[in-house]
């Protein structure tokens, strides 16, 4: 049972393995929390791979993982619910590996509230989120083409590793085909002002952040 406040202090000393398994060099200066998502991870040779992870603090983190990658090669990994990650592995662990994260000040701050309300959502019957985090990129217009060739120019609203929301004139019927930039997907949903998409495949995690393009 956790607390509902927060719970994610940089002066805690914490971490969810034992200390004959965890080098000092190693334990995390933040709280852990037993969180598992799924995702999926990317190594430096661009290979992919999916991921669960078992525990999580915003200065690292343990996934299960099919290939564990070097001790020191970055990885990028994107979670469900909790979006895109990247830092360095810095151990191995049967079932995968442990690794430190790197991110800004902010983001650290934001994972920080994600992770404690993961971990406050079931004790307080708080509902899912959406299945992936959706982000707003910096390139905003685009073009939806039709199966037809038909095309319409379209702005943004934001996107996630599975779909896209955009703002369009033309509505085509649900379930149709269609391709926004390169990126082809199906309609599934109208809204006032636009339409959203599901990809016909997920993005790839690594690509995944404010400079995309569709």
């Amino acid at each position: 049972m956790f607390p509902a406040g927060p719970m994610f202090n940089s002066a805690a000393r914490h971490d969810s393995f034992p200390p004959e398994r965890a080098p000092a060099r190693d334990r995390c200066r933040h709280q852990r929390v037993k969180v598992s998502v799924m995702g999926r991870y990317m190594l430096s040779n661009r290979q992919e791979f999916p991921c669960q992870s078992i525990d999580m603090s915003p200065g690292g983190m343990t996934v299960a993982a099919p290939v564990r990658g070097a001790i020191g090669e970055r990885v990028i990994c994107y979670l469900d619910g909790l979006g895109r990650v990247e830092g360095t592995i810095t151990r191995h662990i049967e079932a995968g590996f442990a690794m430190a994260l790197a991110m800004s000040v902010n983001k650290r701050d934001k994972l920080a509230d994600q992770l404690t309300w993961l971990a406050n959502r079931a004790r307080l019957g708080l509902p899912e989120d959406r299945r992936h985090e959706r982000i707003e990129p910096r390139k905003r217009t685009n073009t939806l083409r039709l199966a037809d060739g038909r095309e319409y120019q379209i702005r943004i609203i934001d996107v996630s590793l599975s779909g896209i929301a955009i703002n369009t004139d033309y509505k085509p019927p649900l379930n149709e085909l269609v391709t926004v930039g390169n990126t082809r997907g199906r309609v599934i949903r109208h809204f006032d002002n636009g339409i959203a998409i599901e990809f016909s495949r997920l993005l790839s995690p690594g690509r995944f952040d404010e400079s995309i393009e569709i």
